[in-house]
């Protein structure tokens, strides 16, 4: 039985990753080598102008493990790149960033999915050593994403795909198998500036990379509502508009997204995309759990959520939400309670009655 078994494994080939990927519910996957990128120095130029912001688990003792995988894995030969998209049905004016629309976390769903491949890899290939990154590891995502071939990297910082668009959460398999690399595509970003021009905070700034610009995460709207703990700059407040957990506008304009297919993953159907932000006002820490653990608007963390439910009602200049916005003001939380007196004094829309 051992025999036949050994006898049944076939040699690792590019073919056999891509359709195991596809059967494993990845609609992108490339092969990249497991070495060095030039990109590092460019990562290394953003962090040193300052562009990470609050962002600092990015530039601390692990930064220098992204120059190379092999310091995540010695025996790495190839990085094998997976794309799994969470593109769904379109909802009017989403407040929450399209990837934390749905019930699950996204990293368990593509953790599950990347080693149910690397399973079935090992089934076919025999045993390898391996590991799987799913955005939490050191590891320059989009830039080996690049070099497999699952896109190129837009002037708005994403990874583009020119059949697919751009919503697609990232997975590597550090493996220690050497397969033969997939190519990069072009960039097609061409002369488009749609991006640039309709960030509210113009958090896309120009820069010596490739596309001409880079993301000055101290201004982006994703940054200041997940990321940035405490207040947030007064200047920045009215541009983050409606907006709770992130932003997409950068995507939602880009014209590769025109076409961009829609998956009927059930974790990432819509069900967190718009809620209402009087309920979101009263929702004590316990329900604010309760409701989110399990997706990525937990890491907002409550008192986070409900200060920018406080910039929310301050931006929507309506007065229905002076009642809450009053209860907010004497929150206990030093942000929340600002934010929300700072909606309280924004003023009131002008109507064709007034003189």
């Amino acid at each position: 039985m051992i025999l036949e078994e050994f006898r049944a494994l076939e040699p690792p080939t590019q073919a056999a990753f891509h359709r195991l990927a596809r059967q494993s519910g990845f609609e992108l996957s490339g092969i990249a080598p497991a070495m060095p990128l030039a990109d590092f120095s460019l990562f290394r130029q953003w962090s040193d102008l300052g562009y990470a912001g609050p962002m600092g688990y990015l530039l601390d003792h692990r930064g220098d493990i992204r120059e190379d995988p092999r310091q995540l894995l010695p025996s790495a030969r190839s990085v094998l790149c997976l794309g799994k998209l969470y593109n769904t049905i379109d909802i009017p004016d989403p407040a929450v960033s399209r990837y934390a629309w749905g019930a699950e976390d996204y990293h368990d769903t593509l953790r599950c999915a990347l080693t149910s491949l690397v399973d079935n890899l090992r089934s076919l290939w025999g045993p390898f050593e391996s590991r799987i990154c799913v955005d939490t590891a050191p590891l320059l995502e989009r830039s080996y994403a690049r070099r497999a071939g699952l896109g190129w990297i837009g002037r708005n910082t994403c990874l583009i795909n020119q059949q697919q668009g751009s919503w697609f959460f990232l997975g590597e398999v550090l493996a220690s198998i050497e397969l033969p690399p997939d190519s990069p595509p072009p960039d097609r970003c061409g002369s488009c500036r749609r991006c640039i021009d309709a960030c509210p905070t113009q958090a896309l700034v120009p820069a010596a990379t490739p596309s001409g610009y880079a993301l000055d995460a101290r201004l982006c709207i994703s940054t200041l509502t997940i990321e940035q703990k405490g207040p947030a700059d007064p200047a920045l407040r009215a541009a983050t508009g409606h907006h709770l957990f992130g932003c997409d506008i950068c995507q939602e304009v880009c014209p590769w997204n025109r076409r961009a297919p829609s998956t009927a993953e059930p974790g990432f159907q819509p069900l967190n995309a718009a809620p209402d932000l009087d309920e979101m006002a009263a929702l004590p820490p316990d329900e604010f759990r309760n409701r989110f653990r399990h997706t990525p608007i937990h890491r907002a963390r409550h008192s986070g959520w409900l200060r920018n439910v406080a910039t929310a009602m301050g931006n929507s200049a309506d007065p229905g939400h002076r009642p809450a916005l009053e209860r907010l003001a004497a929150h206990p939380d030093a942000a929340v309670a600002e934010h929300a007196r700072w909606a309280l004094a924004q003023p009131a829309p002008h109507t064709e009655g007034d003189q």
